[in-house]
């Protein structure tokens, strides 16, 4: 695929709906910088954009990633397969963001812990200290867990555990 060939038929065909960018950006709800940045070949727009221009160009999803118009159009079953697939891909961002969110609120609540223990001198109070050591401790351990998930290391993490898993269903 050829960003800047997919770039520059998508500029054709915004021009040919007489359309700015500042228009076609209020019409997809993103800004006229995203516009600019698909149109120039510098990135592309999301699974679930390229959906949408497609249906509003009325063109297939084959000749927007492709770059031009084609005789032969992508069948309507593999369009819908593929609209499912853009579906389920937003719904796994959303549960994978839902999660991150709470495990930072967990993080900021457990760092306020400690901090109000430390400042009012309780953090080194053996009562307390068991109480500040475990704060501090699930704080950088939520560090260190949303610094994995927002990596590429994650996949590889996932990859490694479903191979635990299925070694250890065979057993």
């Amino acid at each position: 695929m050829d960003q800047k060939k997919t770039g520059r038929f998508l500029k054709e065909l915004r021009s040919e709906k007489g359309l700015t960018q500042e228009q076609l950006s209020e019409i997809l709800g993103v800004s006229n910088r995203s516009i600019s940045r698909w149109e120039n070949g510098v990135n592309m727009p999301d699974f679930d954009l390229v959906i949408e221009l497609a249906n509003y160009y009325q063109i297939s999803i084959e000749e927007l990633l492709d770059g031009e118009r084609k005789e032969n159009m992508i069948d309507k079953k593999t369009e819908e397969t593929l609209l499912k697939v853009a579906d389920y891909s937003n719904q796994e961002k959303m549960v994978l963001s839902k999660r991150l969110n709470l495990l930072f609120i967990l993080g900021v609540i457990a760092f306020i812990l400690y901090m109000f223990l430390d400042i009012r001198g309780l953090a080194s109070v053996e009562i307390y200290e068991n109480i500040a050591n475990f704060a501090l401790g699930l704080v950088f351990g939520i560090l260190l867990t949303g610094v994995l998930y927002t990596s590429r290391y994650m996949s590889r993490i996932r990859a490694f555990k479903m191979r635990l898993l299925h070694r250890s269903i065979q057993n």
